[in-house]
């Protein structure tokens, strides 16, 4: 029963996620609140932030159930992946603005000039580095600690993702048009297939 609800909480976790993140009901919340949408973004982030910690706080309280045996080999390679994700991850972030991007910087992302379309450094190879960071975080804290809870969320980040994907990309289709489209052709989602950069 604990594990149903630790699954239960990534689906309203995952769900929320894409739906406030959404241009549609940006725009409506911006309607309701007015100028007060500049610290939309900030509230946004505290929200997602506090209720990962609550997932891993209760998901931490659940007696472990291992899928299989601990090693040296597998902490290692726990370490590694967890270790590249999180390289994948800053170096993805390098190109905005963290404040801006964690809402610490207030700004009305709907009327503000739209910033360039990133395609350079890591962004040539991949169109989505930060979830691919996560799955390398995701599975290397499997490895570490293979129990049940660690599968499920790995598992539920794996389910998400095609969806996350194709409700992010529908907002950026929307924002930046054809250059997306265009940029979405020669660049695949998470990992590169080839060495060939972005045109």
């Amino acid at each position: 029963m604990m594990y149903f609800v630790l699954v239960i909480l990534w689906v309203i976790f995952y769900a929320s996620h894409t739906l406030l993140a959404s241009l549609k009901i940006k725009r409506k919340i911006q309607g309701i609140i007015g100028k007060a949408y500049k610290w939309y973004r900030l509230i946004y982030s505290l929200i997602s932030i506090s209720f990962i910690f609550f997932i891993l706080l209760y998901a931490g309280s659940i007696q472990k159930l291992m899928i299989f045996q601990q090693s040296p080999s597998l902490l290692y390679l726990g370490y590694l992946t967890a270790g590249l994700g999180t390289i994948i991850i800053v170096r993805s972030l390098k190109y905005f603005s963290g404040a801006k991007f964690i809402g610490l910087i207030p700004h009305n992302d709907l009327e503000r000039e739209k910033e360039d379309l990133v395609t350079s450094g890591i962004y040539k190879y991949i169109r989505h580095p930060i979830y691919t960071g996560l799955i390398g975080i995701f599975i290397g804290y499997f490895l570490f600690n293979p129990n049940a809870a660690a599968m499920i969320h790995l598992i539920a980040l794996l389910v998400y993702l095609p969806f996350g994907i194709f409700y992010e990309e529908k907002k950026l289709i929307e924002l930046y048009g054809q250059e997306y489209l265009d940029y979405k052709k020669y660049v695949p989602a998470l990992f590169p297939k080839t060495t060939k950069a972005a045109k």
